[in-house]
């Protein structure tokens, strides 16, 4: 039966390419990629010939539609975006309403998300936690990095290495330097680092340390802050 797929990708690492991932691409008709280059490499790694089309933010608004009519019409079709899993903050969302506004089947792979190993390495409560994603580049930034600080959980974002000092800063300034964080970058890829510590230290490291790659942070919620200090004073 004819159904649109979404199909994570590494994040770098080609060994957590999952085998169910494997056959469903070479199985459906077509292929719909964030930047058919960078997926084409991926695809002849692993010998997968299948149809591309490119399919990301400047487009989906137009091609959703197109693309859920021809899978009404039999054509099975996995979305996959440069790494990870579709929809997390990549292209997917539009063209998965548009396919079940029509009644049609959508099946959605388990794989790599780069927030959860973030999340899970940072040494920081992963019982409940909230994910942000990137926050707004000037307009409603400042009133998102309030609603952070308030919540009573771990909150993760996306950044780029660009602009993680800047973010570490306001952070800082707006939750107290001495929050509890941890950056993790390059995930799954050979220089995958996780480094700990508070919001004030980390914006000093990488200072001292312009970093590269992509950017994971991970920051402590307001109640495990005001838990560890009352920890401390009965200690």
């Amino acid at each position: 039966m004819s159904k649109l797929y979404l199909v994570p990708t590494p994040l770098g690492n080609l060994e957590d390419m999952t085998l169910r991932a494997i056959r469903v691409l070479k199985e459906v008709q077509l292929i719909l990629a964030e930047d058919t280059r960078k997926t084409g490499l991926l695809l002849k790694h692993f010998g997968i010939g299948t149809r591309m089309q490119s399919h990301h933010m400047h487009n989906e608004h137009r091609t959703a539609e197109s693309i859920a009519a021809r899978i009404a019409g039999g054509e099975s079709v996995a979305l996959v975006t440069d790494a990870g899993t579709p929809g997390i903050s990549d292209p997917g969302f539009f063209l998965v309403r548009t396919c079940i506004g029509m009644g049609i089947e959508v099946e959605t792979l388990p794989g790599a998300t780069a927030f959860v190993p973030a999340l899970v390495n940072s040494g920081l409560p992963c019982d409940r936690f909230y994910f942000e994603g990137f926050l707004p580049h000037k307009k409603g930034r400042q009133t998102r990095i309030a609603f952070l600080d308030a919540l009573a959980c771990t909150f993760v974002l996306y950044e780029s290495p660009f602009r993680l000092v800047k973010t570490l800063e306001q952070l800082a300034e707006v939750m107290g330097g001495d929050r509890r964080a941890c950056v993790s970058r390059e995930l799954t890829k050979f220089f995958e680092e996780n480094r700990r510590g508070s919001l004030s230290e980390l914006a000093k490291h990488y200072t001292e340390n312009p970093p590269k790659g992509e950017i994971v942070i991970t920051v402590g919620g307001k109640d495990q802050v005001d838990a560890a200090i009352a920890e401390e004073q009965q200690d």
